[in-house]
């Protein structure tokens, strides 16, 4: 049994690993929140055609790949930054704006107060309620900001909750920022698994509000997190010239940059992927949403948060339970209100998720 301060993340197969002695290469990881089909077999067929690539330096500015991004995500080459996965971009949108006081939009993921904590900045959370299902009440959110904040950071849609905010209530809350002198950076690292991506993203609005920065990366919707490629969206043209200043040069391999431009433009990868992800993440929600001893929260990303109601259950129990079955769920008490009843899983292939839900099912 796992004592209570072990828990894993997504990349901690190695630790699993050890502990279980349970061969990496053997675990199904429902905790990645990576793409089941693996990386775009575009980039798989094409990719090992541009090896000669890695004997030149790639184009400094990255013209193609940012034009690429540009249509990929509906903004203009100008307004996009390329860097080294996007938490790089997080790293340096954080050592250039340099924050004071930060909100954080909770529970979430712990690298943003880590790189404003790095930077001398303070933070504060504003908590998701589990009575709206840890949907944002927008004007609630709003009531919370003042004069002493120079920062909101929000992950939409959220991890772990699976939560979004719309386009139009960020429009609403970009304003009420505006009032306060607020800079807002959404990271939509989990968007392109909404169902409707331009209702939830907002990188249409960084052509009205220069106090807007979105990050994305391909780690996630592109099961690419070795090839470190990441981008932002932003209007504010003064930031960009900010942060290509302080970012080292070449940051981006020839290889990750042509990588980029195949996975971007493989529109029947991407179909496939929405119409696995959405179909399979409405099954597993009606299947558990049908179970007394579970309560899962209405998901827009790629995974779903649920909360153990069965007595005598928690999560470090059930998830020693499917690790043994080398299936491996997030326990999410590590998160900020979060407590040992709350654990996260990512869709998977259809038979890998029947392996999970009967797990669950023999312990729920």
């Amino acid at each position: 049994m796992l004592k209570h301060k072990d828990h894993f993340h997504g990349s901690d197969l190695e630790k699993i690993e050890q502990i279980y002695h349970i061969k990496k290469e053997e675990i199904i990881s429902f905790s990645a929140n990576v793409n089941p089909l693996g990386i775009s077999s575009k980039l798989r067929n094409s990719l090992s055609r541009h090896l000669d690539a890695i004997t030149v330096y790639p184009d400094r500015e990255y013209k193609e790949l940012r034009q690429c991004i540009a249509q990929y995500a509906g903004s203009q080459p100008e307004n996009i930054i390329v860097g080294n996965g996007s938490t790089e971009l997080i790293s340096l949108f954080i050592q250039t704006y340099h924050p004071k006081k930060a909100i954080i939009l909770g529970p979430t993921y712990s690298e943003y107060e880590r790189e404003i904590t790095l930077g001398g900045g303070s933070t504060v959370y504003y908590p998701l309620r589990e009575e709206l299902g840890f949907q944002m009440d927008v004007q609630d959110f709003c009531s919370h900001l003042n004069d002493s904040l120079d920062l909101a950071v929000l992950c939409n849609p959220n991890n772990p909750t699976s939560t979004a905010i719309s386009a139009s209530e960020m429009r609403q809350i970009l304003d009420a920022c505006l009032q306060h002198g607020i800079f807002v950076m959404v990271d939509e690292t989990y968007v392109e698994f909404s169902e409707q991506v331009d209702a939830v993203s907002s990188v249409s609005l960084t052509n009205y509000y220069t106090n807007l920065i979105i990050l994305r990366g391909t780690s996630k919707f592109f099961a690419a997190p070795g090839l470190r490629l990441g981008y932002a969206v932003t209007g504010n043209q003064d930031l960009i010239r900010t942060i290509n200043t302080r970012q080292n040069p070449w940051s981006i391999s020839s290889l990750a940059e042509i990588a980029g431009r195949l996975m971007f433009q493989d529109h029947e990868y991407m179909e496939n992927t929405r119409n696995l992800i959405l179909s399979q993440r409405k099954r597993m929600y009606d299947t558990l949403d049908s179970w007394d001893t579970v309560k899962v929260y209405p998901p827009a990303a790629n995974f779903i948060l649920a909360r153990i109601l069965k007595k005598g259950i928690d999560a470090d129990q059930l998830f020693d339970h499917c690790i043994r079955q080398k299936l491996m769920i997030r326990n999410c008490s590590t998160f900020p209100f979060l407590d040992n009843h709350y654990f996260r899983f990512c869709i998977m292939n259809p038979e890998q998720n029947s392996l999970l839900l009967k797990a669950l099912r023999e312990v729920l």
